[in-house]
């Protein structure tokens, strides 16, 4: 008994400290240091929220650039985000792939250029907001043709909503779908 009053005093504020005071100090400087990010580096147009640069989204209207798949059921299951989990030896990944490669020669019969991998596999989370600029520049043609503009126009909002490597050193350069997308407005 004389070791129990100490203990349940040791837990109960370790619990204060670890589950309350901790989370809601770093919650409140996370607010003040960064408050776009903390709260979802989310994206408006017109006063209304239209995505988050953190997710992609899933569309499969040619008039827009698509984004990398995804094994979450979009757009209505996002919470379940994860990769496929099927082995490259898997005949499922196969024809998955397969079929994305059919619907992009289908949006646009006649392009030349390979299809870049990333618009044929999730990523890890298979959330991921970004393409790389060759399945950008893939797809440019299409887009072009499905808003009635320029593919010089459409190069040039892609080349906007692209950024180069971390400090010039780290990552690969990327395309922000989301915001390319928004740039580009309702289809004609």
């Amino acid at each position: 008994m004389s070791l129990l009053r100490p203990a349940l005093a040791v837990t109960g504020s370790l619990v204060l400290i670890t589950g309350l005071a901790y989370p809601l100090a770093l919650t409140g400087a996370g607010r003040i240091l960064f408050p776009r990010q903390a709260q979802g580096s989310l994206l408006y147009r017109d006063g209304r929220i239209v995505g988050s640069r953190l997710i992609g989204q899933h569309t499969e209207d040619p008039a827009y650039f698509w984004g990398r798949l995804s094994a979450a059921a979009f757009p209505t299951d996002a919470a379940h985000s994860s990769g496929s989990n099927l082995a490259p030896s898997n005949p499922a990944l196969a024809a998955a792939a397969q079929g994305r490669i059919r619907a992009l020669r289908l949006a646009d019969p006649g392009n030349p250029l390979p299809v870049p991998v990333d618009l044929v596999t999730a990523s890890a989370s298979g959330l991921d907001p970004h393409i790389t600029p060759a399945a950008a520049d893939y797809q440019v043609r299409r887009v072009a043709r499905a808003r009635g503009l320029p593919e010089a126009e459409v190069r040039a909002r892609v080349a906007r909503a692209t950024s180069g490597r971390l400090l010039g050193l780290f990552g690969e350069p990327r395309v922000d779908v989301l915001a390319l997308n928004l740039s580009l407005g309702a289809p004609r």
